[in-house]
């Protein structure tokens, strides 16, 4: 005997018949009716013909005294169960790759209507190469009365029975992440039992494990099995697609959703645009200072435009030769962009865009703009906490480019981004724990794609060739991370905008969560850069600034436009070096 659970029996026998070992996979309760072991073998053929590299395909499909088996080959491998005996501790990147062929798999069996409906550790077969299979599929139905219409219930039973396929999946992978057997139970039907909501158990992974576990895995991990019902998922193929982002980002640099990412840039652009009326700007010819900032002030209100202007010219000195990766110089001031693509080349790139809403959904559109005004928002609030002397311009621009991500997630991928955001929602309280924590977003991200926003932003923003030091400033400062005094202007660029991020952050919670956020977002910032709640407060609140528009961007409307000292990034950023 290789597995015995409540549901099934897996043995390993010899094959008079072939002279060959096989392994056996039966229900332990056998159909109780004629039609009903009719019904049995008719979906185990059935899922016979699905067939796919992570399914094991049966060798034979029987009955012996009414009591049904489906038989696999030995030669497929070794049971999960075998592998974890003479290999207890496998990197978590191999776990990785060994659930997520699983869940191809499986996702392929419940996309054409079958179910396993008791996932072990035994019913994996992992053979010299690494290889996964699957087998034990609809060796498990679910037992009817023998007048019941069995085709009126199977489609019903299979979705509900698919769900917890997924579960079980999450089980095993913690099994194999922890080295132990989860609340010190081998048959995984028992623990299902007993977590929430049929039972009280949670189950999570601990930080005694044999190896050290990367955050966004444990985070894929530990919501496979959430004691809320609403957070696990509820599909293998987003389970999958979680697990293999994550796995690919930690194989290379730029695996799993950034390559899907970078992939769509190239079909749909960044974002669509929202201007109609940049060919009024263009029509004339000559750069006057007065024209070249008028133009300015229409690109920044389209956010789309900004970014292309931003990615054209970068990407143009680069390949002149002009910029290299290690000088990281960036040009980051939209006056300065303009002039050097010119009015046509403006206009070329703004008939580059899409028009809004591209290809979104109206739901999809209105949740893309309220992304984008809280960005807008952000950049007006760091344009009036910015310290003397740094562009207007840069600072809005450095806001927008911390929100790369949040922005490129909501256009491309609007399902994931409300994934995220559903996960961001605490679960509801208990007597055990009344005040139950939510995900960050960070955690969250890494739940449903692998890897963090900021991750995705940086990518996009490196393939389009901007600088190291950009690179830098539009990393935000970790939540989890004390806030130091900046050495650099490229820090203080940094922390302003991360600080504007962070406020604006904190208006979107409840009205009793609202005003303690800003608060503590004031305090983390207010010895590094000198700032106080009134400055904090006139800026989130200026009371001649309209709503959702971006707040005056040029160095001359604003007070104090050259700092007390020249400096190298400033004189770059603001667009007075050549």
């Amino acid at each position: 005997m290789l597995s015995k659970s409540v549901r099934s029996l897996i043995w390993r026998v010899f094959d008079a018949r072939h002279g060959q070992e096989l392994m056996l996979c039966m229900p332990r309760e056998k159909p109780n009716s004629a039609a009903a072991l009719e019904h049995w073998l008719r979906m185990a053929q059935g899922a016979e013909r699905v067939q796919h590299p992570n399914l094991a395909q049966p060798f034979e499909i029987g009955q012996v005294e009414h009591w049904p088996y489906v038989a696999y080959d030995r030669a497929l491998g070794e049971t999960l169960d075998e592998r974890l005996a003479r290999q207890p501790a496998p990197l978590p990147l191999d776990a990785a790759q060994w659930i997520g062929q699983v869940l191809e798999g499986l996702a392929f069996a419940h996309e054409a209507g079958h179910a396993h409906r008791d996932l072990q550790t035994a019913s994996l077969l992992i053979d010299s190469n690494d290889k996964v299979r699957l087998m034990g599929l609809e060796v498990v139905q679910e037992v009817f009365p023998a007048t019941v219409d069995f085709n009126a219930v199977t489609r019903r039973a299979v979705r509900e029975s698919a769900e917890e396929d997924v579960l079980c999946v999450g089980l095993m992978l913690n099994r194999i992440l922890s080295g132990k057997p989860v609340l010190e139970e081998n048959d995984l039907q028992h623990v299902v039992q007993q977590m929430q909501p049929l039972g009280r158990e949670i189950v999570r992974l601990g930080w005694e494990t044999p190896h050290p576990i990367p955050d966004p895995l444990r985070a894929i991990c530990n919501r496979a099995t959430d004691r809320q019902l609403r957070q696990r998922y509820h599909l293998a193929r987003s389970f999958w697609r979680a697990l293999d982002g994550w796995r690919q980002a930690a194989a290379q640099d730029n695996g799993g959703p950034i390559v899907l990412l970078l992939d769509k840039l190239q079909r749909l652009g960044h974002l669509p645009t929202t201007t109609t009326g940049i060919h009024r700007f263009t029509a004339g010819s000559g750069l006057e200072a007065q024209h070249a900032s008028a133009l300015s002030d229409l690109v920044l209100k389209d956010m789309a435009l900004s970014l292309e202007l931003l990615r054209r010219v970068n990407n143009a000195l680069r390949q002149s030769g002009h910029q290299s990766a290690d000088s990281g110089e960036t040009v980051l001031n939209m006056q300065r962009a303009i002039q050097m693509l010119g009015m046509d080349g403006v206009q070329r790139a703004a008939n580059a865009l899409k028009p809004w809403p591209g290809p979104l959904s109206p739901v999809a559109a209105e949740m893309l703009r309220q992304v984008m005004a809280r960005v807008i928002k952000a950049g007006q609030v760091a344009q009036a906490l910015r310290p003397a002397g740094y562009d207007a311009e840069v600072v809005y621009l450095i806001t927008v480019m911390q929100n790369l991500g949040r922005l490129l997630l909501q256009y491309h991928f609007p399902d994931d981004a409300q994934q995220i955001r559903q996960l961001m929602v605490p679960p509801e309280p208990t007597e055990e724990v009344p005040h139950p924590p939510s995900l960050s977003e960070q955690a969250a991200a890494y739940a449903v794609l692998g890897c963090d926003l900021d991750a995705l932003g940086a990518a996009v923003a490196r393939h389009w060739g901007l600088g190291d030091e950009l690179l830098q400033m539009i990393r935000r400062q970790p939540l989890d991370a004390p806030v130091h005094p900046p050495r650099t202007d490229g820090d203080t660029l940094r922390l302003t905008c991360s600080l504007a991020n962070e406020l604006v952050d904190a208006l979107t919670l409840p009205e009793a969560r609202r005003r303690p956020g800003v608060e503590a977002a004031t305090r983390r910032y207010a010895k590094p850069l000198g700032l106080g709640l009134r400055e904090v407060m006139d800026a989130l609140n200026p009371g001649a600034q309209k709503a959702g528009q971006p707040a005056p961007a040029t160095a001359a409307q604003t007070p104090a436009a050259r700092p007390p000292q020249a400096s190298p990034l400033r004189e770059r950023l603001s667009g007075r070096s050549s």
